[in-house]
């Protein structure tokens, strides 16, 4: 065989080989691609947030505290960490609080979703606010309205006899104690170290003391 001949098939070989794997990408891609009315990206949702329903149309990949920030824009619910880790994204819905950054907002329609915003108002704060400002809970602010959601939420939990890993007694009422709340507050961070402070406003509220 000569080499001009070699060249040849092994040239041939090369594009037959690409073209095989164009097609066959090709019908991959066609057989992942929904029919009709599935490929909607978007969802009209119906939010009901500080007890007012909002109609809103979003990506059904919106997360819940991109639909609060972005959509309907209550930014008092900050973004931090977009990982669930730092708290400052906390909300409350149904009454229990969640990390917005974790949850897609399609999975919340018919829920009573509650924010900083719903909470209190200048000249008439809710008593958790109220503490914070008292106690000095906060310095920068931007984990604040995640921790008073939280703390809400977390004197709710304790009313509803919910225990944590530090409950000592599962039989008997859970209590309010500086290791409970530490415990149920941890997953909301101040970076600038409030942590006393924010202990503080919590028990007032609570109406014991530590």
């Amino acid at each position: 065989m000569h080499s001009d001949q070699l060249e040849i098939s092994r040239r041939d070989l090369l594009i037959s080989s690409a073209a095989a794997v164009a097609v066959t990408g090709a019908a991959t891609v066609a057989a992942a691609q929904p029919s009709g009315s599935d490929m909607a990206l978007t969802s009209k949702l119906s939010l009901t947030v500080n007890g007012k329903r909002h109609d809103i149309e979003i990506d059904n990949r919106t997360t819940l505290l991109d639909a609060l920030r972005e959509h309907l824009h209550l930014t008092g619910t900050k973004k931090g960490c977009d990982h669930g880790q730092c708290g400052a994204c906390t909300v409350m819905v149904d009454g229990r609080r969640i990390n917005s950054c974790l949850t897609l907002a399609v999975m919340h329609g018919g829920d009573q979703v509650t924010t900083i915003e719903g909470l209190g108002q200048p000249g008439d704060l809710h008593p958790m606010q109220a503490a914070f400002v008292k106690h000095d809970g906060f310095q920068c602010g931007y984990c604040t309205p995640g921790q008073i959601c939280s703390s809400v939420a977390v004197l709710e939990e304790i009313k509803a006899n919910i225990p944590s890993h530090v409950t000592g007694d599962l039989t008997a009422q859970a209590q309010v104690t500086p290791a409970e709340i530490r415990e149920r507050m941890s997953g909301n961070i101040c970076r600038c170290g409030a942590y006393s402070n924010i202990l503080d406003a919590i028990v007032e509220v609570a109406g014991t003391k530590a």
